[in-house]
Parts: C-alpha cells; structure tokens; sequence
C-alpha cells in the first residue's frame, strides 16, 4: 500500500474524512501501558491514524470480540533456510502474523556472491511482508571453507545505503575480530555507527567486552541464562532463538519480564515450512513463552516494540496515530491465534499474493557434484583415539568427543553398536574438489546415508551414512537433482527433496517442500535416525564457528583452537 499524502493522514486521524479502513469492535493490546482497551484503530495508506475513538471508514471491518496487537517483527533469520522462496516465505509466514523478517542471505550469498544479495533486495521490495535486509558479513565465516564467493568490505560498502539495507549482519568470525583480522577489521570499521549484529556463541568475560566493543549491538546466540544476562548487562540486545535445530526458548525465557523486555526480542534464525506448518512461527514463540509463565507484556514487546526499536525501525511496533499499518488480529495473549493479518495497511490474502511481481529463480546449476566411489569415504591413519563430532539435540553447539577406532585393512569403518557413523564434506562449487571424512555421534543411523547441500555456511555436500555406497549415491544424487536432501538405502533413493535455486531453496509451494520434509522425516527414522530435524542438525555440523567440533572441506575443526585438525 503506498504512502497516503500527509494532509490525508491528519484529516482521517482527525476523523473529518472517513478513514481508509476502519477495525472496529477490537481491543487494542497498548504495549505501553499494558492495558486491553476497546478502540476503533483507523487506518489511512499504509499508516495507521486513529485509535482509542470511534471512526467510520470506507471499509469497516469487524473485529468484535478480537484483541489487536502489533505485527511481529522476526530480528534474524536465513530464508533460504525455509527452504523456499522469499516469495513462498512471505506466503508461508505472514498470515502467522510476521509483518516484518530482517533476514542475512548469507547462505545464497555463499554460493553465488552478490547476486545473490541483488535477488534478496530486489525481492524484498515486492512481497507483501516488509522483509529488511542484513548485508552478509562473513563469507565465507572463515578461512577453513570453500565457498562460491568471497565478499569484502568494498564488495559490501556500495550497498549499505540500500533503502531495504539496516546494516551488517552476524559477525560469525568473532575469533577474527579477537585477534584483529584485517578483513574483519575492514567490514567493521566501514560500519561503525550502523548497526551491527553479532553472533559470538558461549563468548564471555573480557573477550566478550572486545567484541561488544567493536560496534556489534544485538546477538541471538545465547543457549543459557547466565550468557543472556551477560550480555544484556554489557548492551547487547538479546534475540531469543527457537529455529527448527537450536531451540533456546526454554532456557531463556526466565528473561522475558517486563523489566527485561526492552531489551529483548525473538528470532527463528533457521525454521523449515513443516515446523511452521505444524507449530508455527513467531506466534508459536508466543504463546509457549507465556505457557511457561513469561507475562503478555514481555513477550509482546519483544516480538514487536523492542525489536522495532533494537534495530532503529522507528515506524512500527505499537498501534498508534503514524506508526506503519502492521496489526495482527488474534483471539486471546495466551493463545496468540491469527485470524487476521495487516501489513503496510494491506490485507493478507489470497488475491494479495496473487498481486505481486514474482522474479525468477536465480543460481541455478549451481551444484558440481563431483564423481565419487565408495573408497571416497575410507577413512586412513593409524591413530586409533579419534576425534567424533558429538551431537546435543536442539542445540547447534556439539561435543568434541574422542573414541577409540581400530582401522581395518587401512579404514575406520563405522561402528553402528557405538552409534559412531561416517560424515564427509565434499566440495561443490568446482573450486578445488576439497573431500573430507570424519565421525559424528548422535544420529542413531543403523543403516544407509542422508545427504544434504543445505551445509552451513560453505554449503558443499554434506553427507552421513552407514554403507559407504549409499554415501556416494546420494552425492550423485545431489549433482542430479541440482542440490537438495536425500535419504538412501539398499542402493536406492528412499525420499528427496529439490533445492535447484542455489542448492538451497525450491522453486515448488511452501506445501509441496512441507510435504516432502514429511516424506524425508519419515524416510530418514527408518534408517533408525533418532533426530527431529536430521537434515538442519546435519547442516550445522559444517559450520566452523560453533563450537566445540566441526567438520568442512578442510577436515575436521576444533573450534576452540580455530584451527583444522591434523
């Protein structure tokens, strides 16, 4: 909905002229004062003009018996993540009452550079949410990785004045900014004073002082109280995280008080279309908040006001005379169930969706699978004590264990009774043919592979298995069907999903890729897998600044030391 012209706005607020668009009956959530109050909210363009009164409109539409409350705001999140569009996220997401997704395209900016930003930018401006761009700030996130791209600070510094640009996004390589890298140096210091997002996981004491003092404000990878209140006290804002993988709600949301809350605000970072389908998003972060005892208040705040004002978006968060038209219309606080959803003063619908401009996919063919053999995934030396990637469920952070493996006839082989599998990366943007092995614990897999070119942030080829065929099947695969998921077994592909745009997203409906995560969820448990979201968790054992164990093209990382392993 485009700007109205200001006179409009002050006589529809005034109430001498009809408004655009009445909503009448409601109760009002009033995020100042908390307090329910009965008001007609007026609406002129994308701006609301009128609240607490009574107002007729050119369209009045009834609301009686529903409570009004700012749309939310998602402060960090990866699209591409959704595994869909940004147009099939917008689709997917806003009628659960997100009116704005500040989202970083790290990931599509990993395999295709700033093309891949371009597309972000460019399809921000025609979805019916306000989605706001982060120009990615690591990519790669370190030196250990193979990438499509590399962007430096003069790659990134022509776009910071981008109308859709808020700033830079999660600084990942928080050990080069320790340490003063020169790159990490460069993207900083042409950013100070814009806003900077962090992401510097278990970080703490002085070392956290040096990093919150490079100009970095707000951070979503706080896993515990005591890390949150931390950084709260040293300036940071604290985005609370429940992705499809990391899942922190539970163990911050003592934080969520109405003390707190101004400093506080919610983010899914990495959240899959079946996740939403059957829990939901921001609104499922909503009301599991409040069932676990955090006052209506808090939460609302930081799902709108305080995010709103974290990032310097100043035009939106309350439902008040010249704030943007972003309103969701639910039931009860507790519940948080959408009916109805405004953003920018138009309704989300059917025929709204319909009405936009839709671009075509960009990065495709993307994924240069290389040929690969069984032998491919033999794992030599002669060392038996060997470093295993230890999974903890629901959380991205994993355990660097150490088990005893005996090579056999110059391999170590996986040992299914110890729940020890093989994981390799194999690169696949034709850069290097990098190839990888190593160990990880926690999949429960008894039998055949899962592979996956969704693998934080390098996004090669990651894959698990158990038979060292059906590992090298579904790298074929995934050169086949131009990146994706797969499961395989026996020689043969059980379940896949297609991710042709950068190896990352669909080109299908949000409910076609949720019903194939479905099929693939499914597929996946009869190879014995134990994990809720096997093909996310598997993504995140590549990244190399989440501690304590990875695993990239390079070899296997300890990132405590920052280094690849010998």
């Amino acid at each position: 909905m485009p700007k109205a012209p200001l006179g409009d706005r002050i006589d529809q607020g005034r109430g001498i002229v009809p408004a655009d668009i009445v909503l009448k009956g409601g109760r009002v959530f009033d995020l100042i004062t908390g307090e329910l109050v009965p008001s007609d909210v007026a609406i002129c363009g994308d701006c609301i003009v009128g609240v607490f009164g009574n107002y007729t409109g050119v369209r009045e539409i009834d609301v009686r018996g529903k409570i009004l409350v700012p749309g939310f705001i998602d402060t960090h999140l990866h699209i591409e993540s959704s595994l869909v569009t940004p147009f099939e996220f917008d689709r997917c997401v806003s009628p659960h009452g997100v009116t704005t997704a500040i989202c970083d395209p790290h990931e599509i900016a990993n395999v295709a550079g700033l093309a891949g930003i371009s597309y972000f930018l460019e399809a921000s401006s025609r979805t019916l949410m306000d989605i706001r761009v982060q120009l990615s700030s690591c990519v790669p996130s370190t030196h250990m990785e193979t990438t499509g791209a590399r962007l430096e600070a003069g790659d990134l510094t022509p776009l910071m004045d981008h109308p859709r640009v808020i700033g830079l996004a999660e600084f990942m390589n928080y050990p080069g900014v320790l340490h003063r890298d020169a790159g990490s140096m460069a993207k900083l210091e042409a950013f100070q004073g814009r806003h900077i997002d962090g992401h510097a996981p278990l970080l703490r004491g002085n070392d956290l002082n040096g990093y919150i003092a490079a100009g970095i404000r707000t951070e979503h990878e706080a896993t515990s109280y005591d890390e949150a209140l931390e950084k709260l006290r040293k300036g940071m804002r604290v985005l609370i995280r429940e992705g499809s993988v990391s899942k922190d709600l539970h163990a911050l949301v003592g934080l969520l008080t109405e003390r707190f809350s101004p400093y506080l605000c919610l983010c899914t970072d990495d959240r899959n279309p079946l996740d939403i389908g059957e829990q939901g998003h921001l609104d499922y972060m909503i009301r599991t908040a409040i069932a676990l005892g955090a006052a209506p208040l808090a939460v609302y705040r930081a799902a709108s006001l305080s995010a709103a004002e974290a990032f310097g978006l100043k035009d939106r968060g309350l439902i008040a005379p010249g704030k943007r038209a972003d309103i969701a219309v639910i039931d009860t606080l507790e519940d948080c169930n959408v009916a109805q959803v405004f953003t920018g003063g138009v309704e989300i619908s059917a025929a709204a969706f319909a009405a936009r401009e839709i671009l075509p996919p960009v990065a495709r063919h993307s994924v240069k699978a290389p040929r690969v053999t069984a032998a491919d995934f033999r794992s030599s030396g002669n060392r038996v004590q060997t470093p295993v990637i230890g999974i903890i469920p629901g959380k991205i952070v994993t355990e660097h264990l150490s088990y005893d493996i005996a090579p056999q006839d110059g391999d170590k082989r996986p040992d299914i009774a110890r729940d020890l599998v093989k994981i390799a990366v194999i690169e696949r943007h034709g850069v290097n043919g990098n190839r990888a092995t190593g160990f990880v614990k926690g999949f429960g897999l008894q039998r055949g592979a899962i592979g996956s070119t969704v693998c934080h942030d390098h996004h090669n080829i990651a894959v698990v298995g158990a038979d060292y065929e059906d590992m090298a099947l579904a790298v074929q695969r995934l050169g086949e069907i131009e990146g994706g998921f797969v499961v395989v077994q026996g020689g043969r592909v059980l379940a896949e999903l297609a991710l042709p745009m950068a190896g990352l997203m669909s080109l299908n409906s949000f409910e076609a890729v949720r019903a194939d995560l479905v099929d693939l969820r499914a597929a996946a448990r009869s190879l014995g897998v134990v994990l809720e979201e096997p093909f996310l968790q598997l993504a995140f054992l590549c990244l190399p600044v989440i501690p304590h164990l990875k695993i990239t093209d390079h070899g296997m990382v300890d990132v405590d030391r920052f280094e690849v392993m010998p």
